[in-house]
């Protein structure tokens, strides 16, 4: 088997069962416009965060890593017309984007951008007792994955669902000598997943368009 195969068959799965509108589309076309990386989730996977959004009958999420918002699309068009998305992005530049992007789908008054420090926003958003939320996508730089997963944790309640996106790295979480700190930053946070008594926890492989990955998947316990 190879890349080829793998991109052949996501976008079969894509075409089949996560067909893009103009709206998605035109997120990813932004992206390339604006300079900004091609790192989003793919179509299969927005729709897989979809399915598990439904699975967990969410209403209120929290998203760290905006980039152009299309992740962010994906999940606030699978929660109620009452529901609400907050989604951080560090970068103000992707948040410009991000904004136009959002409000291009006609889902402003349900996605709530904070532009800022991924974990001065948890702090803050746990300094003001902000409600517990039903979903938890963690996207973000990947150094500080284990206190961003500590600090999604207080604000969750018992069966929120938490995905962490990019754990696997192309399988270089085997390489004990690495120098790379978003790889070392991933080898942690699947070490304390392993150990962590608050959830029960597993990792997909995921291979398709994009390099070979994984996600982890946790439900608060």
């Amino acid at each position: 088997m190879n890349q080829q195969v793998f991109e052949k068959v996501d976008q079969y799965i894509g075409n089949l069962l996560a067909p893009e509108d103009t709206v998605l589309q035109e997120t990813i076309q932004s992206l390339d416009d604006a300079a900004m990386p091609q790192i989003s989730v793919t179509a299969t996977q927005g729709k897989f965060l979809q399915v598990m959004l439904h699975s967990c009958k969410a209403k209120r999420v929290l998203e760290l890593g905006t980039l152009g918002a299309y992740s962010t699309i994906w999940m606030a068009r699978a929660i109620p017309a009452d529901g609400k998305v907050i989604t951080v992005e560090f970068d103000p530049h992707h948040a410009e984007v991000a904004s136009r992007n959002i409000a291009k789908a006609g889902l402003s008054d349900k996605i709530d951008l904070r532009v800022g420090k991924a974990m001065d926003i948890l702090n803050e958003l746990i300094s003001e007792g902000e409600q517990p939320f039903d979903f938890i996508f963690i996207d973000a730089d990947k150094p500080p994955y284990t206190e961003y997963f500590e600090l999604a944790l207080q604000l969750s309640h018992p069966g929120t669902m938490i995905i962490c996106d990019n754990v696997i790295r192309e399988g270089k979480i085997l390489d004990e000598n690495t120098t790379d700190e978003r790889v070392k930053g991933v080898q942690r946070f699947n070490q304390m997943l392993a150990g962590n008594p608050k959830v029960t926890a597993t990792i997909m492989q995921t291979v398709g368009a994009k390099e070979y990955d994984g996600m982890a998947i946790a439900v608060v316990n």
